[in-house]
């Protein structure tokens, strides 16, 4: 019988935590991965009733989008739905903004539905591969080689399939030493000039600590000057929402038809002119607010979300931006048929059900 942990392989594959928010709470929540699936239930929110609705079917597992589990728990009762999850022996997995963050992911399939072509994520970036950093030491010409070369030794200059990388500049040193220091150039209260070269190398961050240790040990200064700095990747960037140009010029009413048909909504709210030509959008599942200034910021003609505060929903408005909110869980609940399907072809042995106990908590309705 298939396992917990050969499912969350597949998962993962979809899905890599790597691409979650620090934030966020993701992963295995509630069970013991070497468990044997009985069947699986697909859901945005684990409410009582979705528990219900798992055992009434016979699901030992549940891969929620929203976890279960956010803070630390002090206390688990009896009335509670995560104590109901483990007496039932059900165990929970939650992908949430994994799925956010991934191409082909929740806002990927919104971008699909608004039309964007070749959508780039918006911000709240993850970072996903080596974390390097740039080590810069001001050095005497003359020491210029004995440092370069211990600092290669301890670990820094790799770059891909070459070694030894580093970028050299010649400047103008100046220092005065001061009562106390003993310098290796120069006397104490004169102003002092060096010809220096500044010497720049890549280094991993595990050999950050390595690298300034041997700089500092070959380097004639009592007191260096260096400087460490983090590097991000510009390429490929991932992170949450997605913005760009629509593969074609669309009114925003044929727009809504399509987000209607993709995602059963029957009511949006919307801030904003709500007849336009659309020709920049952006989209972000879920709740979005602090995203939006970098949208207005673009010149967006729309931003299709799940929710917005009212504040960011005033500057929309003030900026002429149009915004469409689906309501939070909206936004998200479209993309479990994909999973399901996607799951399902690797997972042949198991059935896997999509809940119909998940549901928005809000009901619309006039007063």
């Amino acid at each position: 019988m298939v396992k917990i942990k050969d499912v969350i392989k597949h998962i993962e594959c979809i899905a890599p935590p790597k691409l979650a928010q620090s934030w966020d709470n993701t992963g295995l929540l509630i069970g013991d991965s070497n468990s044997k699936i009985k069947k699986i239930l697909l859901t945005i929110d684990i409410t009582a009733e979705v528990v219900k609705e798992a055992k009434k079917f016979g699901c030992n597992f549940i891969i929620s989008y929203h976890p279960v589990i956010w803070d630390g728990l002090k206390k688990v009762l009896a009335d509670s739905v995560v104590y109901d999850i483990i007496q039932s022996g059900i165990s929970v997995y939650s992908i949430h903004t994994a799925l956010d963050a991934v191409k082909g992911g929740v806002n990927d399939g919104l971008a699909e539905m608004v039309g964007i072509k070749n959508p780039a994520p918006i911000g709240d970036w993850v970072e996903t591969g080596q974390k390097n950093y740039k080590l810069m030491v001001f050095v005497p010409v003359e020491s210029l080689q004995k440092v370069a070369d211990a600092v290669f030794k301890a670990g820094a200059g790799s770059i891909g399939n070459y070694s030894h990388c580093s970028f050299n500049t010649a400047g103008l040193g100046t220092f005065v030493p001061l009562e106390g220091s003993n310098p290796t150039i120069g006397k104490k209260g004169e102003l002092e000039n060096v010809h220096e070269i500044k010497f720049e190398s890549i280094v991993p961050a595990e050999k950050v600590a390595d690298c300034v240790k041997a700089m500092k040990a070959a380097h004639p200064y009592e007191m260096p000057a260096f400087d460490v700095v983090k590097l991000y990747d510009v390429e490929d960037k991932i992170g949450l929402g997605r913005i760009g140009k629509l593969a074609k010029p669309t009114q925003l009413n044929a727009i809504l038809k399509k987000i209607k048909s993709a995602t059963g909504a029957n009511i949006a709210g919307i801030v904003g002119p709500n007849k336009r030509l659309v020709k920049k959008a952006a989209v972000c599942a879920g709740s979005c607010s602090k995203l939006i200034m970098n949208v207005i910021a673009e010149g967006c003609d729309l931003y299709l979300t799940g929710e917005i505060k009212h504040h960011q929903a005033m500057a929309a408005a003030e900026a002429g931006m149009t915004v469409i909110c689906l309501s939070h869980t909206v936004s998200e609940r479209f993309i479990l048929k994909k999973i399901a399907k996607e799951l399902q072809k690797q997972i042949k042995d198991v059935k896997i059900l999509t809940s119909k106990k998940d549901k928005d908590p809000f009901e619309w309705t006039k007063i």
